[in-house]
């Protein structure tokens, strides 16, 4: 089944961007008289190099009302600052690592300590998921260790840079691509450069200086690119067709570009030096050195490239189902990937994102990587590490789900809260104690009356019910899942109580301070922290128009009392996911998930291929196994429903 919307609508992109207080790069605007700006921010958004200025300046754009991107459904994805919410996590990861450390240093058990059999100097012996090493007396069993430590070093390929004079003008496109000879007669190279020098910067015609480079690559070599000095640069990789095959922006320090990057075919491909801009990153057309859509960022880099064969190393681990793997790197280890028992890759970073956990999940944060998975069935799965020459250190600690430790039966309480809360909004970044306005105050919006409220909220439940509980029972590999359902119409608020969550459905973007749809409190892989809270506002979803709201998608044809329901049900079940550990997915692609960023709302909503929701087509979004969003930075298959189902595991302690 296909997603029937883009990732993100492009319109007013600039305008909304305006409005946050940044680091502007240059003029570029929706009139370039080089070509189609608009056609130039969907590509950039495709390549993932955000189109919204930066944030230089720490907590101002918090004030504007932008919500964690992680945690939240947005209107328009394309409207997050990946370079401040970047620097967010990196800042957040590290205190909370601070933390765990210490609390790491009062624990019985020492960690194991696997030294890597593999010699320093070699690579070939560990570097596949079939040859991975063991490691012995690992796991979550009473006799076995849950922690571990991974000494060990990457030895890839030995490069001999050389030191070479900057490429010659005009150098601005494929065919006029710059020949250092990388990868024909040498293996890594540095250079300088300038963005903007040529016949196309802001002293020429202003379409846009852009800088390529030659590359012969074989396939399974790994080409490294970074850029120094004080440019805002983007670095794109080419292949010989055209297509931009990898991108990146702020890989680097601060502002600054790193591309690594696994050749997949032998071939020429062509490196891209270009400076940050919205829209303007990428030309329109890589032949054609003239096409840019406008000048952004222009001024001196310096620039590292080498092509050689990488040393990947691969540590196997025995897990059993239900069983919560983290991990963490330092040292020159710049990336972390789980397999599956059967090689699939089920998650891969280059990032630190455990400033989202919870303060009570016991996983490990604070390195150059992170990476969290529910093992869904018992198996031998393993940890690969990749990054630059020299030693690393893996951090790899395994636990049971935390509902397991209550006492035998109990289950977990969300409750649904539809009368209007006051929440301390602060415990998703907005900005304090607001109160938020009930279901009832929506309804007229969708042209239904206060005598319909009762219906819709049966349908959420339902839907609720279905997503959760009836799914992870009749799907899961969880034989102990268990949820109670309760809401404010039927029950006593138990909010406070053990156990439960709260999702508070109702309020606008206005009342919570908060610009998203809805948002949770934390990802909690494992569900260590059993009292948190989530909202799904209704402003946007009962617009009169718009994406995102239902309204769009109602006709006379409509059941518009079931739609409604449904889709709202869904958000629920979004929101509710989070909590229960789940990372966004891919809304663009062809598999549909409850875990789907915003951006593909027809899907999330249940409308059909007749784009017309409450009708016979209409489509049951599932928890399942999906990829994860491009735009978060994780790669492989994500199950959703797993992941859900052991984070509702019954008590069984006695």
């Amino acid at each position: 089944m296909r997603k029937w919307l883009a990732r993100v609508a492009v319109t007013g992109l600039i305008a909304g961007a305006a409005a946050v207080v940044a680091q502007a790069p240059a003029a570029a605007t929706p009139t370039s008289p080089h070509g189609d700006l608009e056609a130039g921010i969907q590509r950039q958004l495709a390549a993932g190099i955000q189109v919204v200025p930066k944030q230089t300046a720490s907590g101002k754009l918090a004030a504007t009302g932008a919500a964690n991107p992680y945690t939240a459904l947005l209107k328009d994805p394309g409207k997050v600052d990946k370079y401040y919410w970047s620097e967010q996590a990196k800042a957040a990861a590290k205190s909370r690592a601070q933390q765990k450390q210490a609390q790491n240093k009062l624990a019985a058990a020492n960690p194991i300590i696997h030294d890597e059999a593999e010699p320093k100097g070699f690579y070939g012996a560990n570097d596949s998921h079939a040859t991975a090493e063991l490691i012995k007396g690992f796991g979550t069993g009473k006799k076995l260790n849950n922690r571990v430590r991974v000494l060990g070093q990457l030895s890839p390929e030995a490069v001999s840079p050389s030191a070479l004079n900057p490429a010659a003008e005009d150098d601005g496109s494929i065919t006029l691509a710059y020949e250092f000879g990388l990868g024909a007669n040498r293996n890594a190279f540095t250079t300088t450069g300038t963005i903007g020098d040529g016949p196309h910067g802001t002293t020429g015609d202003g379409s846009g200086d852009f800088d390529f480079i030659k590359v012969h690559g074989r396939a399974g070599q790994q080409l490294s690119a970074g850029t120094s000095g004080t440019t805002d640069t983007v670095v794109g990789l080419y292949d010989a067709t055209g297509e931009i095959v990898a991108a990146d922006d702020d890989g680097g320090p601060g502002l600054l570009s790193l591309l690594n990057f696994t050749i997949p075919a032998t071939g020429d491909y062509f490196l891209m030096i270009a400076g940050y801009g919205l829209g303007t990153v990428f030309p329109a057309d890589p032949f054609d050195s003239g096409s840019g859509l406008g000048a952004g960022r222009e001024g001196a880099y310096g620039l590292d490239v080498s092509l050689a064969y990488p040393d990947l190393d691969f540590y196997a681990v025995d897990l059993v189902a239900g069983d919560v793997l983290g991990g963490s790197v330092t040292g020159v280890g710049t990336r972390l990937t789980v397999r599956e028992p059967g090689g699939k890759i089920v998650f891969g970073s280059e990032q630190d994102a455990s400033f989202i956990y919870a303060p009570a999940s016991p996983l490990p944060g604070g390195g150059n990587a992170v990476v969290s998975y529910v093992a869904p069935r018992d198996g031998r799965y393993t940890i690969e590490v990749g990054g630059t020459a020299g030693q690393y250190d893996i951090t790899v600690e395994a636990y049971r789900p935390g509902p397991e430790a209550l006492d035998q039966g109990v289950t977990q309480t969300l409750y649904l809260d539809f009368d209007g809360a006051r929440i301390n909004t602060a415990i998703f970044g907005g900005p304090g104690v607001r109160q938020l306005s009930p279901l009832q105050g929506f309804l007229g919006r969708w042209g239904l009356s206060a005598a319909d409220e009762d219906k819709v909220i049966d349908g959420v439940i339902a839907a609720v019910r279905e997503n959760i509980l009836a799914d992870a029972k009749a799907r899961g590999t969880d034989p102990r899942v268990g949820l109670k359902i309760l809401n404010s119409r039927d029950d006593p608020d138990p909010f406070g109580q053990p156990n439960v969550h709260r999702i508070v459905v109702g309020g606008t973007v206005a009342e919570s301070g908060i610009d998203t749809i809805g948002i949770a409190q934390f990802i909690d892989p494992g569900n260590y922290a059993t009292e948190d809270s989530a909202i799904v506002l209704l402003d946007t979803l009962s617009d009169p128009a718009g994406s995102a709201s239902l309204n769009t998608y109602i006709s006379p044809a409509s059941n518009k009392i079931k739609f409604i329901g449904r889709a709202l049900g869904n958000v629920i079940s979004h929101e509710a996911g989070h909590l229960y550990g789940n990372f966004h997915t891919d809304p663009l692609n062809d598999t549909p998930n409850l875990m789907d960023a915003g951006g593909a709302f027809p899907g999330l909503f249940g409308v059909g291929p007749d784009n017309v929701g409450g009708t016979a087509d209409d489509f049951d979004y599932d928890f399942g196994d999906d990829e994860y969003t491009p735009d978060e930075g994780l790669v492989g298959t994500e199950d959703t429903l797993n992941t859900t189902a052991w984070a509702l595991v019954k008590g069984k302690a006695k």
